[in-house]
């Protein structure tokens, strides 16, 4: 099952954001994300959060549309977009897109891209997309499919990611070390429609910016 879940950061393309919503089977907005899916046309199936975000008027607008609220206290544990992204894979979503987690406040950005580090979440792809951009994670191994020149990025997430071998990038590893910290893996290049690469120990972001 693809699940989209939509938080209420920036949106920067609409156009992707729509085509994405349109081939979900479960959308979940996390509380101010509804008022984006709304705007694009769409209705969520679920909304998560502690509801901050929207006023009456407009839950009362989503109630009447047939949308379920999971309401959470205002002072949790989690973002709303945690819990958003959590229920989705308790559904039993395979396959997890999120909108609207980049742009705006900084602490929120990195802590959504922190997310894709849950313990929860092995198992599922799950990616953020922000117009021709994508951040997904890379655990023992992972493929990239796009077009040659796309733009690709693989930074380590906590600690060191060691014995990294790639294929079909520019700037190849072979049981490779990207340090922490570092910037080595910035700016690779597409050199064939798929890449592969794995690690074989650690984790990778990888972010893939599309050339169109």
């Amino acid at each position: 099952m693809r699940a989209v879940v939509m938080v209420g950061g920036v949106i920067h393309d609409s156009s992707t954001c729509g085509s994405l919503l349109r081939l979900a089977d479960l959308i979940v907005a996390a509380d101010g994300g509804a008022r984006h899916v709304l705007r694009l046309g769409f209705t969520p199936h679920v909304v998560v959060g502690d509801m901050d975000s929207l006023d009456h008027e407009q839950s009362e607008h989503l109630r009447q549309m047939g949308c379920r609220f999971l309401t959470y206290p205002a002072r949790k544990d989690e973002t709303d977009a945690e819990l958003a992204l959590l229920y989705a894979v308790e559904q039993g979503a395979d396959e997890v897109i999120i909108l609207g987690a980049l742009g705006g406040r900084i602490d929120h950005t990195l802590a959504n891209v922190l997310l894709l580090a849950l313990p929860e979440l092995r198992g599922v792809r799950v990616s953020l997309v922000d117009g021709q951009q994508e951040v997904t994670l890379i655990r023992g191994e992972g493929t990239i499919r796009g077009q040659v020149g796309d733009t690709v990025s693989l930074l380590p997430i906590a600690g060191d990611a060691e014995g990294i071998t790639t294929r079909g990038l520019e700037y190849a590893l072979h049981d490779g070390t990207l340090v922490f910290g570092r910037t080595r893996g910035v700016s690779n290049v597409l050199t064939a429609p798929t890449a592969h690469i794995s690690v074989r120990r650690g984790a990778l972001w990888c972010v893939h910016s599309k050339s169109s």
